[in-house]
Parts: structure tokens; C-alpha cells; sequence
């Protein structure tokens, strides 16, 4: 006798067309799709959101001293990783190589995304997010860690054949040359 299991989610029944005619909570909260169901995260904190601006930051700077006029970056934007799995995310800091005159990304478009993990975000999720953003082959990811009293942990990805490969990993304020679409120096210490 053998059991059959199936490792099929069901999508949920909003689709992104839905997600993205929704309007954010004005409390800060972040509405984020993930396989059809509507997924909401806490407002971002002042630890959280100064992480994102100084490497938002430090990937303008770069962007602009390597004359990448093709390329933008911008602060929590919505972008569109599967239609077909009904799945739409909110980097907190994406490189986009498209212009700003919208609302939203197609996956294609987004270059590099960063996601700040901080303590209330879910293992769960941060899986969920990294296999969304490598199933639609963003080629760059960076996440940064926040711990109480401890110097954040940054890790850089690049997309192999068919998963992120890590390529940086500082824990203790190191600064670092962060794979990305143009060189970029990151000073971690900046980022506690």
C-alpha cells in the first residue's frame, strides 16, 4: 500500500491585478501577496527603516557614480513576481530598470532587491519571499538581518542556474564589495 502526498499549495483567490488595486494601510503596514492570499506585515520601525535608507543610500550613489542612467532606486515598491501564482511583494529597497512613472514592477525589471529582516519576520516568510524572488530569477538579493544589541548580519546573493548562490556574509560590521548591477561598497556598521 503507498500513500500519495500532495506538496501543491492552493493558490489563494486574490490575484495581483486584485492586490494592486488595493490601497496600502495608511498605518505603514505592508500588504504583500503571497500564492493568492493577501499577507500584511507590521508598519517598519526606526531601526528597520534606517537600515533600508542607508543602503538605499549607498546603492543610489553608486548607481549614479557608474552613469547607470537606465537604472532607479527605490524605496518599497510593488512589484509583480508571479501572475500565475498570484504572488506580489514589497522589497524595501528594489533597483529597478525601468522609470518611476508607475505604481508597479514587472519581475523582469527588478535588478536587485534588498529585504530587511527584522526580529517580528517569520522564517516563513523570508523563505517564501527568497524562493519568489529566485523563481523569478531576480538576478541580485541582499538581505540584512537586525538583532538587539548585535551588529546586523548582510548576506548578498546572485542568481545561479536555478538558485541564489551566496557570495557575501559579514556579521561584524565589516565593510564589504556587495555584488549588484554596479560595484558597491557597503560599510555594515551603518546599518545597526
Amino acid at each position: 500500500m503507498t500513500a500519495e502526498v500532495s506538496t501543491i499549495h492552493p493558490l489563494g483567490p486574490t490575484t495581483v491585478e486584485d492586490w494592486l488595486a488595493e490601497e496600502q494601510p495608511a498605518d505603514g503596514s505592508r500588504l504583500e501577496l503571497i500564492l493568492g492570499y493577501r499577507y500584511m506585515t507590521p508598519a517598519p520601525g526606526g531601526w528597520h527603516q534606517h537600515a533600508s535608507f542607508q543602503l538605499a543610500k549607498i546603492l543610489d550613489a553608486a548607481v549614479s557614480e557608474a552613469g547607470r542612467s537606465d537604472l532607479r532606486v527605490l524605496p518599497a515598491v510593488a512589484v509583480k513576481i508571479s501572475t500565475a501564482f498570484r504572488t506580489g511583494v514589497i522589497p524595501d529597497v528594489a533597483v529597478v530598470s525601468a522609470g518611476i512613472d508607475r505604481t508597479s514592477y514587472e519581475p523582469d525589471e527588478l535588478v536587485l532587491a534588498v529585504e530587511v529582516w527584522s526580529p517580528g519576520n517569520t522564517r516563513e516568510e523570508r523563505d517564501t519571499k527568497m524562493a519568489g524572488y529566485a523563481s523569478a530569477r531576480v538576478r541580485y538579493l541582499w538581505t540584512v538581518e537586525l538583532l538587539a544589541g548585535k551588529p546586523a548580519k548582510f548576506c548578498c546573493y546572485r542568481m545561479g542556474e536555478t538558485r541564489y548562490r551566496q557570495e557575501v556574509y559579514a556579521a561584524a560590521g565589516e565593510t564589504v564589495v556587495a555584488p549588484g548591477p554596479v560595484p558597491v561598497t557597503v560599510d555594515t556598521s551603518l546599518l545597526s
